[in-house]
């Protein structure tokens, strides 16, 4: 097995890190480390908590684990050092402000108890037999018109024939 050392690991991070944001795959063809090594290396920088996007897109395409330590990151800093570390990455500020509040938003919900559970799933389990009485009566109507459409053709035929006896 190959080592690496620390500084090609940071020239890596800081490729993949924004805001440069390269893909592995990209990176993995310019330096010919192999790409299974450099998704390793990613996951364990994200579980540092550091932020390493999956790919190129922009900020607002990231994964909401990217986006939360961003949040994360940013949480204790002023407007100024906000700026400056959104610059850095290729993002701005008003992005991990909505961002926040997705998060916080997203802790705000109410949690559903067991009877509104319960309740919920026996209203989805009535919606899918009301659901269910159309499909069956859709099918049947259509397996009704291609038993037409058959005749129609057979009777056709049947009149063709007919006619050529006639004539003959």
């Amino acid at each position: 097995m190959r080592r690496y050392s620390e500084a090609v690991r940071a020239d890596v991070r800081r490729r993949m890190s924004p805001p440069q944001r390269q893909s592995v795959a990209r990176i993995s063809k310019e330096l010919g480390i192999h790409i299974l090594t450099l998704y390793r290396w990613r996951r364990t920088w994200r579980l540092q908590g550091e932020v390493v996007p999956a790919s190129e897109r922009e900020p607002e395409a990231w994964s909401a684990a990217d986006k939360f330590t961003v949040v994360v990151e940013t949480a204790g800093l002023n407007a100024t050092e906000l700026s400056g570390y959104c610059r850095e990455r290729g993002m701005f500020p008003e992005q991990v402000r909505i961002w926040k509040q997705a998060a916080l938003d997203a802790n705000a919900k109410p949690v559903l108890t067991m009877d509104e559970q319960k309740e919920l799933e026996r209203l989805r389990a009535q919606d899918q037999r009301e659901i269910k009485a159309p499909k069956k009566e859709l099918q049947r109507k259509e397996k009704a018109m291609a038993e037409m459409a058959a005749l129609l053709v057979l009777r056709k035929k049947w009149d063709a024939f007919c006619s050529e006896d006639a004539e003959g």
